[in-house]
C-alpha cells in the first residue's frame, strides 16, 4: 500500500508544527494512560521499563498525565529526536530510522508516549497484540510471526517497525513526504479492576514559599476503600524556582495499585516564605522543621515564683534490677510525685509495685491525684513519652482508706517479661504519714508484708539516681520582648539540678536533668508567637501542656519519630493569648537539655502576607 494512501498532515518539519503560545510541563510514565496538550518532554531510556520521562516548561492550563482525548497522536521524523504528542513538542533520546528499508522507532520510547503498557520478563516484552523476543530480535503479531528485520537493536536501544506497532495497536500511520510520519492509537484502556489515583493543586504555578493546597480524590471502580497512598515529588510548598512533578499510586482494601497519576507544577517570582517563615506559618504542632540560627538565639531569663512545694520520690538505681527486692523506701505527709523507672532484669517475668504503709495510728486517706503509667514495652523512648501523655489525660480521684500499719499497693504494673521496662509518673496526696516502697518482685511472689519483710534493699547501680529531692514543682515567669529567644530547660547551669537525699543511705543526690519536674512556666507577650521545642541532648520524645486563654491542649513532641537535632526543632504551640501557660516534664528515656524558642509567628516584611487556610 503506498504511503500516500495513509493519509494525514501536510509536510511540514517538527519546528513548523510547535504550537503557537506557551508551552506547559508534560510529564509521561511508562505505565500511564496519554499525556494532556503541551509541555516539553524529555525521555529517558533504561534497561527494562521506561521509569519516567519528566519534561520542561508550563503554562496556567489544565494540568495532568490523563488524556482529554480517546487518541493520542505522535508525530516523528526520520533522523531527528523533536517529535510531538497530541500537538505538545517531546525529545526523544533515540531518532526513529529507516533501517533495511522500514521505518524503525525506539519500542520503550514509544510505548511510553503513548501511554501503553509494555509488560515482559525473560527477554520477552508484550505490546498489545505484539510479542518481541529481545534476545533473537524477531517478533509476533498475534502469534504470526513477523519478516526479518522487524525488531533491531541499534547502540543498545530496540526498534520495532513503525508500521507493525501501528498494526499491533489498531492504530493509523500516516505520512506526506515519506520522512515525517503521525501515528494515532487509541488511548490504553487499562484495567478495569484497579484503583483509580487522582488529585489537583489549587493552582498550576506557585511562588517560592508559597503553599501547595493538594485535593485528593481517587476512586475504585467497585468501592472498594483506598486503603493507602503514595507519593513521589509532593511538598507543601517548593522554595527553588523551577518545574516539579507530583505523582500518586493508591491501592485498594483488595490489594491492588494504580497506575501513577501525575501533575506538573511550576514555581516562579518572588518568594512569599523563607522555609523558616513557612514552618512558622503552617507547621502543625508536634512537626520538626529547619533552623540553622537556633543555637545562636540570646537566652530569655525566667525568674522564679512562688508556687507549690512538695517532693519528688525517684526511683531509677538500680534501673536494671536483677533479683526481687526494694528499690527505693522514704516517707512522707501530705502531696509528693513518684517517679519510677526500671527494666525487669530479673530473666524472668516480674512486677513494679509501689506499696503505701500507714504510719500513723488513725486511719490515713491516700488519693491519687494524676497517675501516667507506660508498661510494658522493650522501646525505651517511647516509655517516657506515653507516660507523660497519660499524666496530663488523667483525672484523679483514685482513694485509699489505710487503717493504722495497713500495707496496700498504690501502683501495680503490668507483668514485665524480661527485658522489659516500666515507667510511672503519679502524684499523691495523703491525709496522714505513710511510708511508701517501690518494689521489684518476680512475678510468683505477691507484695504482703510478710514477703516485703524478706526482701532486700537493693544498692544502687552507680550510674543512676534514686532519692527524694524538695522542689517537685519548679515555677517560672518570663517576659517576652526581642524575638528569637530561648529557655534552656535540664542544662545543670542556667537550670539547676534539683539536690536530695537517698533516704536508704542518707548520701547527698543530684538529679541531672529534672527528670520528674514539673515545669510551671507562664509566658507573657506570647500573643503573635511561636513556640517550638529544640533537643540540645540527643533523642527526645516527651509531651507538654499548654494553656492559651479557654484552650487547654497536650503536644505529643514530637508528632512522629524522635527529636534529634538541635537545628530542627518541634512546633508547640502558636499563642492566641498574651499569657500562655506551659506544662512540661522532662521525659524519661529522653535526653537532656532543651530549650523552648519562641519566634515572631507574624510574617516577616519582605515575604507578602498570603495564608492559605484550606487543607483538605
Amino acid at each position: 500500500m503506498p504511503l500516500r494512501s495513509l493519509l494525514s498532515l501536510p509536510t511540514r518539519s517538527p519546528a513548523d508544527q510547535r504550537p503557537r503560545g506557551r508551552t506547559r510541563l508534560l510529564t509521561l510514565l511508562a505505565l500511564l494512560a496519554p499525556p494532556t496538550q503541551g509541555g516539553v518532554l524529555t525521555v529517558g531510556l533504561t534497561t527494562g521499563l521506561t521509569a519516567g520521562l519528566i519534561a520542561g516548561l508550563t503554562t496556567s492550563h489544565a494540568q495532568g498525565v490523563t488524556s482529554a482525548f480517546g487518541s493520542v497522536q505522535l508525530t516523528f521524523t526520520l533522523d531527528q529526536t523533536g517529535t510531538f504528542v497530541n500537538g505538545d513538542p517531546a525529545t526523544l533520546l533515540a531518532a526513529p530510522r529507516v533501517v533495511g528499508g522500514r521505518t524503525m522507532l525506539p519500542l520503550r520510547e514509544t510505548a511510553a508516549l503513548l501511554g501503553q503498557p509494555l509488560p515482559g520478563a525473560a527477554g520477552q516484552v508484550q505490546l498489545a497484540r505484539l510479542s518481541v523476543d529481545t534476545r533473537q530480535n524477531s517478533a509476533s503479531l498475534n502469534g504470526t510471526p513477523q519478516p526479518a528485520g522487524t525488531v533491531a537493536t541499534l547502540g543498545g536501544v530496540l526498534y520495532v517497525s513503525a508500521r507493525t506497532l501501528a498494526d499491533a495497536l489498531n492504530a493509523n500511520l500516516s505520512t506526506d513526504d515519506g520522512r515525517t510520519f503521525t501515528l494515532t492509537a487509541l488511548r490504553n484502556g487499562g484495567n478495569p479492576l484497579i484503583p483509580q489515583a487522582r488529585f489537583s493543586t489549587d493552582k498550576t504555578t506557585y511562588a517560592p514559599g508559597e503553599r501547595v493546597v493538594y485535593t485528593e480524590y481517587p476512586f475504585d471502580p467497585d468501592g472498594a476503600d483506598i486503603t493507602a497512598r503514595r507519593w513521589t515529588g509532593r511538598q507543601d510548598a517548593y522554595f527553588q524556582p523551577g518545574t516539579y512533578t507530583i505523582s500518586l499510586t493508591v491501592t485498594n482494601s483488595r490489594g491492588l495499585q494504580s497506575q501513577p497519576f501525575t501533575r506538573t507544577i511550576r514555581v516562579e517570582g518572588t518568594p512569599i516564605d523563607t522555609p523558616l517563615t513557612y514552618a512558622l506559618k503552617y507547621a502543625l504542632p508536634g512537626d520538626s522543621f529547619a533552623d540553622p540560627q537556633v543555637l545562636s538565639y540570646p537566652s530569655a531569663t525566667p525568674t522564679t515564683a512562688e508556687g507549690p512545694s512538695y517532693p519528688l520520690l525517684f526511683s531509677d538505681s538500680p534501673e536494671v534490677p536483677t533479683q526481687s527486692g526494694v528499690l527505693y523506701q522514704d516517707s512522707l505527709s501530705g502531696r509528693a510525685r513518684l517517679l519510677a523507672y526500671h527494666l525487669n532484669g530479673l530473666g524472668r517475668p516480674a512486677r513494679l509495685y509501689v506499696m503505701a504503709r500507714n504510719l500513723e495510728s488513725r486511719p490515713v486517706e491516700v488519693r491519687s491525684e494524676r497517675l501516667g503509667e507506660t508498661a510494658p514495652t522493650r522501646i525505651e523512648g517511647i516509655l517516657g513519652q506515653v507516660t507523660l501523655l497519660e499524666y496530663f489525660a488523667s483525672g484523679g480521684g483514685t482513694v485509699l482508706n489505710l487503717l493504722p500499719g495497713q500495707t496496700a499497693a498504690v501502683y501495680a504494673s503490668p507483668t514485665l517479661s524480661a527485658g522489659s521496662g516500666v515507667n510511672v509518673m503519679q502524684d499523691l496526696i495523703t491525709s496522714g504519714r505513710v511510708e511508701l516502697t517501690f518494689l521489684m518482685l518476680e512475678d510468683a511472689l505477691p507484695p504482703t508484708a510478710q514477703v516485703m519483710q524478706q526482701l532486700p534493699y537493693l544498692r544502687p547501680d552507680g550510674k543512676h539516681v534514686r532519692g527524694t529531692f524538695p522542689g517537685a514543682v519548679r515555677s517560672l515567669r518570663v517576659n517576652l520582648s526581642a524575638l528569637p529567644a530561648r529557655i534552656v530547660i535540664g542544662d545543670g547551669r542556667v537550670d539547676p539540678a534539683l539536690t536530695g537525699t537517698d533516704a536508704l543511705t542518707g548520701q547527698s543526690v543530684r538529679l541531672s536533668g529534672n527528670y520528674g519536674v514539673l515545669y510551671d512556666l507562664e509566658v507573657n507577650g506570647a500573643s503573635g508567637t511561636a513556640v517550638a521545642l529544640s533537643p540540645r541532648g540527643g533523642l527526645y520524645r516527651g509531651a507538654m501542656n499548654v494553656q492559651d486563654g479557654p484552650i487547654t491542649q497536650t503536644i505529643k513532641l514530637p508528632r512522629t519519630g524522635n527529636a534529634l537535632k538541635p537545628d530542627e526543632p518541634v512546633l508547640l504551640w502558636r499563642p492566641q493569648s498574651d499569657r500562655l501557660n506551659i506544662d512540661f516534664v522532662p521525659s524519661s528515656g529522653s535526653n537532656l537539655p532543651v530549650s523552648l524558642v519562641f519566634y515572631r509567628a507574624r510574617t516577616l516584611s519582605g515575604f507578602g502576607g498570603l495564608l492559605k487556610t484550606y487543607q483538605p
